[in-house]
Parts: structure tokens; C-alpha cells; sequence
């Protein structure tokens, strides 16, 4: 093993590289150059093989990194891949847009050492488009087909993560998603120089030649109550994620040209899925020409930031109430975003949006930050007389997003929910206050990572599991 590991004293980190930034501006391609199978190898040779391994524990899927690490670095590359999608159902899709820096590689033993962490998320990503390349990717063969159904809402990760699992125990699965695409966010939310949808795409179509059935455009209270569903299936899963957008209540909040995050990417998105959007033909959700400021600091206002800039805006600022230090967003973004030539303007806060019928102009107070609030992060102050102007052509709130209303929008008022408006559910089994009826993900924990949502759909599967376990049991004593 000396031979092909614990290399880190001896090589430096080192990712892939990006693409050059006048060139990288230009597209929506992924920014960075694929691995070379040497580079990787070499990469995962750096890895401490530490008896107590961080980068692990610090994963919210507990993946088997340093087993996989070592493979990679002994060219089983086959083998790697095996163990790598064995506790993730997404590799290729984490190794890209997991904020690696704020987990795994965050906690690196040796990047505490100071000797650089092992770029584990490269790594991931290589393993697993490798593995696409040469075929080893292989739909789900259910050899025991299993007499009950599970209807899982919402074709976000948790609900993917949940259905294949379920799938591979021979559970009929239907998907019901109220879009045209299966992928939730990852298709909608997430531009295209992070996760390139083909990625999200393959994925999805390998689940239904796996035998998972994706019923589309269906809105839960709409096409059917939940009640109808539960009668259809030996059990639901709820995954629909967020998507109610934070409101920022400011004078002048009705303007024309002040949008929220998600109205604004997923235009986008649609128009190079090739789709026909008219608020972006029409130059409405467009940023070409305008100076475009985003309201958040978080990963979804990076995104907003970043696509502004290959819509070809004039000017992109970025307006966060903390410092750079305190703010949310990957850090890698972030640097991504500076180099791109998007002007952050940190202790910066809205206070009011001028213009006559379309927004032209913010008032924007400057911030200060006073003792720390009972989250431990130190609580912004606004300077007072301390207020300018910069000019808007449009504005994008990236504030976060919320629950939507689940018991009115799915016609079931005894469907319970927390005082945030997530829904309540048993915190060891999963299941909601409705027999039968389980929830997982972002509706549950609030807006949070793709990583936990995979883990929480792997989670529900496996109570869902147990559950039609005990049922069918019940029913055959019964018969």
C-alpha cells in the first residue's frame, strides 16, 4: 500500500483545471477540464489512509472515501466505482455541486495538516463518468417483482434516491412530479457550468429502464387529492422539495424587473434545454445589457450571479448584508464568481427600490455587524445615514425559499406541519401523522444540500421498506 499511498508529502494538491475565464464566460459548459486517468490516480494516492477518517464522517452519506480513493489509485477503477455508487445514488452528480470545501474536503486530516486536501469531489466525478464511459452503469433488474407500489411526489433527489432504492426490492414505483422534466432542482435550479443536464438526463432515464414509472405534469390536490393516491398505493412518499421564494418587503417590492431566483434560472435552464420561453425571448428574464444586481450570499445567488454574466450583463453586484467570511455560499463559488467579473458588494443591505413602472435604481443601507444572535453568527446592524444608490436594471432575490402550503395544496387538511411549515414526521421512521404516508428531504429539513436529500431519500426507502414488510405480513395473517 506504501507504494501507492500516503503520497501527499510528496505531490501537491491539485484539481482539474478550469477553463480560462474569457473563454468560459462565453457558455454553459462545466468549468472544469475532465481528469486524465494518471492525474486521478495520483490524486487519490494522496490519501492519508488516517485511522479515524474525517472526510467520512464529515459526508452526510458516509461514503467509503478512502476505500475508493485507494482503488483509484490502484487503477481498479471498476472496483472504485462499485463502492463509490454503493451509498450514493447520484456520485456523478455530487462529485460536481456537493460544496466539498464546507465537507469532506473541509475536513481532510491532511488538509488540516497544511499539506492540502485530497480533491475528493474530482475524484468522485471521474470515477463515475469513467464508469458511464465503459458501460458499467446498468438499469435495476428486479428478479422478484414484489406485489405492492409505492407512489413517491416530487422527482427531486430525495424522491430519485428513494425510488431506486425501493426499486431494487422489487417495489412498483410511480413518480409523480408536477414538471415536464424528472430532476427537480438539478434540472430547473442548477445552471448548466455545474451539473450539465445530460448528467441528470442519463440518470433519470436509467430508472425507467430500471422499471420505474414517471407520471409528469400531475399536481398533487390537482390531478388527484393525496387521499386518491394513497388508495392507488400501499404507500407515498412526499419529496417535493422547496420552491416558495423569500420575500424581502421593501418599498417599491412591485416594480416591474424584480424576480425571484428561481423564476430567473429556471428560464434559463429551459432555454438551453432547448425549450421555448417567452419572458426570456422577449428579453424580460434575459440579463443581456443590464446591470444586474442579486439580493442573498448564498449558492443559489451564486448561480444567479454566474448566469448573469453568460447572458452577457453589463454588470453584475452582488448585495450581501455580512462579510465575506459569513457568507453561506461555497467558497469555491464565490472565487469562482470574483474571477468571472462579478462585483461583490459585502455589509450591503436593500432598503428600497426606485423607478417609475420598472425597477432603476436600490437604496441599499450599509451594514455593520454587532454581537453575535443565537444562531452563534454575529447579527447585522444597518449604519444609519449611511444609505446610496446603484443602479438596477434588474433585480434577483436569491433569499432562500420556504414550504409551500402542503395540506391545502394537496387537498389533505390532517396532513400536520411544523410551525416553518415542513412537514412533521416521526424523526426515527420517517412516516407523517397519516398512516402510510412518509416524507423526506428538503420539505422535511428545510432548503439544504443534494447530498442530504439523497440520504434522506435512501433513509425513507429503507422505513418505507419496513413498513409493506409488516403490512404484508398483516394482511396474509389476515387472509
Amino acid at each position: 500500500m506504501q507504494d501507492k499511498m500516503l503520497k501527499f508529502v510528496k505531490i501537491g494538491q491539485q484539481t482539474p483545471p478550469k477553463r480560462e475565464v474569457d473563454t468560459r464566460k462565453k457558455d454553459f459548459n462545466e468549468i472544469y477540464d475532465e481528469y486524465i486517468n494518471e492525474k486521478a490516480k495520483e490524486q487519490s494516492s494522496r490519501c492519508s489512509q488516517c485511522g479515524v477518517p474525517f472526510c467520512q464522517v464529515h459526508c452526510p452519506l458516509s461514503n467509503n472515501i478512502p476505500d475508493w480513493l485507494k482503488l483509484t489509485a490502484e487503477g481498479r477503477l471498476k472496483e472504485a466505482y462499485e463502492l463509490s455508487q454503493s451509498t450514493n445514488n447520484m456520485p456523478e452528480v455530487c462529485g460536481r455541486i456537493c460544496p466539498q470545501d464546507r465537507l469532506c474536503e473541509g475536513n481532510c486530516v491532511i488538509e488540516q495538516s497544511g499539506h492540502g486536501t485530497v480533491t475528493i469531489g474530482s475524484v468522485e466525478k471521474y470515477i463515475t463518468d469513467n464508469a458511464w464511459a465503459e458501460g458499467w452503469v446498468k438499469p435495476i433488474k428486479v428478479t422478484n417483482e414484489k406485489n405492492q407500489s409505492v407512489g413517491i411526489i416530487g422527482a427531486g433527489p430525495a424522491g430519485l434516491a428513494a425510488a431506486e432504492q425501493l426499486r431494487k426490492n422489487g417495489y412498483k414505483i410511480t413518480v409523480y412530479d408536477r414538471y415536464d422534466r424528472a430532476g427537480g432542482l438539478l434540472i430547473y435550479g442548477i445552471p448548466n457550468f455545474k451539473l450539465e443536464k445530460e448528467v441528470v438526463e442519463r440518470r433519470t432515464k436509467l430508472l425507467k429502464d430500471g422499471g420505474i414509472e414517471f407520471v409528469q405534469n400531475f399536481e398533487v390536490g390537482k390531478d388527484a387529492s393525496l387521499d386518491q393516491l394513497r388508495k392507488k398505493h400501499d404507500a407515498i412518499l412526499i419529496a417535493t422539495g422547496v420552491y416558495k421564494a423569500r420575500e424581502v418587503n421593501l418599498p417599491g417590492n412591485d416594480l416591474d424587473n424584480i424576480f425571484p431566483a428561481m423564476d430567473f434560472l429556471t428560464a434559463s435552464n429551459k432555454k438551453g434545454l432547448g425549450d421555448d420561453v417567452e419572458l426570456f425571448d422577449k428579453g424580460i428574464l434575459n440579463a443581456e445589457g443590464k446591470d444586474i444586481v442579486v439580493i442573498g450570499g448564498g449558492d443559489t445567488a451564486m448561480d444567479c450571479v454566474r448566469t448573469s454574466i453568460r447572458q452577457k450583463a453589463k454588470s453584475v453586484k452582488c448585495l450581501y448584508r455580512r462579510d465575506k467570511e459569513n457568507m453561506p455560499g461555497s467558497a469555491r463559488e464565490v472565487a469562482n464568481a470574483e474571477e468571472e467579473g462579478v462585483e461583490f458588494v459585502w455589509l450591503s443591505s436593500p432598503k428600497e427600490f426606485k423607478g417609475t413602472n420598472k425597477v432603476e435604481k436600490i437604496i441599499v443601507d450599509k451594514i455593520k455587524l454587532g454581537d453575535p444572535d443565537e444562531t452563534g453568527r454575529r447579527k447585522p446592524q444597518v449604519q444609519e445615514g449611511s444609505s446610496y444608490e446603484t443602479k438596477a436594471d434588474m433585480v434577483i432575490k436569491a433569499l432562500g425559499f420556504d414550504p409551500e402550503d402542503l395540506p391545502n395544496l394537496f387537498d389533505s387538511s390532517e396532513l400536520q406541519v411544523t410551525k416553518w411549515g415542513t412537514i412533521k414526521t416521526d424523526f426515527d421512521t420517517m412516516e407523517t401523522n397519516i398512516k402510510g404516508v412518509f416524507a423526506a428531504g428538503d420539505i422535511v429539513r428545510g432548503a439544504s444540500l443534494v447530498v442530504w436529500a439523497i440520504k434522506d431519500g435512501r433513509d425513507a426507502a429503507a422505513s418505507i421498506k419496513t413498513y409493506l414488510e409488516s403490512k404484508s405480513k398483516v394482511e396474509k395473517r389476515v387472509a
